[in-house]
């Protein structure tokens, strides 16, 4: 067991990532058709094909699921992985032809590095060609707690976990962890990482208490650039309604970990797969689905690196007294 998404049987992880522009994109590939839905909870969310996971939609199978920096543009990377699965005639029987079908959301990232740098097709080719069990945890251009735009702002990223139930089912999480809000610990509510006070140092304020008492500009000032992506995956067989509904219920763990979410800024979102055989209930895969969302989240921001620019959570020194709700190790 790795404690990522990857501990499912048929389930694959790849990234690309530009170092330069700092941009990038990951792609979870399924080794069969899989079952898949989705919930979209933020007003500004980007996407591509997820008409296709409706309940009503003709379509019953999705073949990977892109997860994307570069905003809209990013959405190219899908082209890429669409070639690499039609090369292996991989897709919906369309009869004249194998079509994949690949949902895919984007995060706005390009206020970070390069907004020139793109993920583009051959990225997304390229993240298919390197996948396999090893989730990259961490990040390239993901950052939160942008009340105050990027001066103020940490750093976000991608984080991954999974829990094995007693029968053997599994339920695993993979989010990209790009918020507007602040990321906080949801046993001890300690803020982990979010906006930084104006004083320069590594202290943290507190987006809501900031909003409450007004210390914001019209419009939250040049607070954009949000979205946290998730994918929630079991191998306990479900139908696409079923699947949805897992989804949906998994929106509570950014509910527990971010705050504010699912604003008018952020485009959050959470895929939800089903890939596998065992016999299962939808509500309890749904609570524990809830619980890797949440898990995932925080080891996003404890995992990520700042490259230079912004600080993360593992730049601040313990013991900090700018910093009093610094979490212990892991």
């Amino acid at each position: 067991m790795l404690n990522a998404i990857t501990d499912i049987d048929g389930i694959r992880v790849g990234h690309a990532s530009d170092y330069d522009g700092l941009t990038g994109c990951t792609v979870v590939l399924f080794d069969a058709p899989a079952c898949c839905g989705v919930d979209v909870r933020g007003s500004a969310a980007g996407t591509s094909q997820i008409d296709a996971l409706a309940v009503d939609h003709i379509v019953d199978e999705a073949h990977a699921i892109v997860l994307a920096g570069g905003s809209a543009f990013g959405l190219e990377a899908v082209t890429g992985v669409m070639r690499y699965l039609q090369e292996r005639q991989i897709g919906y029987d369309a009869a004249v032809a194998k079509v994949p079908i690949v949902p895919a959301a984007a995060i706005l990232d390009l206020g970070f590095g390069d907004n020139r740098a793109r993920p583009t097709a051959q990225m997304g080719y390229d993240a298919c060609a390197a996948a396999g069990r090893l989730v990259q945890e961490g990040s390239v251009g993901a950052t939160v707690g942008k009340l105050f735009a990027m001066p103020r702002a940490m750093k976000g990223g991608l984080g991954t976990a999974s829990v094995v139930l007693p029968d053997g089912a599994l339920v695993a999480a993979l989010v990209v962890v790009n918020a507007f809000g602040d990321v906080i610990d949801n046993v001890t509510g300690r803020i982990i990482a979010g906006l930084r006070t104006a004083e320069g140092e590594l202290a943290l304020a507190n987006t809501v208490s900031c909003l409450r008492e007004g210390q914001v500009r019209p419009g939250f000032g040049g607070a954009i650039g949000n979205t946290t992506l998730a994918v929630v995956a079991t191998n306990v067989q479900f139908n696409k309604r079923e699947i949805t509904k897992v989804a949906r219920m998994a929106q509570g763990g950014l509910v527990k970990t971010i705050t504010p979410v699912h604003t008018t800024l952020d485009g959050d979102l959470v895929f939800s797969v089903s890939l596998g055989s065992m016999k299962g209930d939808v509500n309890r895969v749904g609570v524990v689905g809830e619980f890797v969302v949440a898990e995932a989240i925080k080891r996003a921001v404890r995992k990520a690196d700042g490259f230079g620019r912004l600080p993360a959570f593992k730049d601040i020194p313990r013991g900090s007294k700018a910093y009093p709700d610094r979490p212990p190790p892991d």
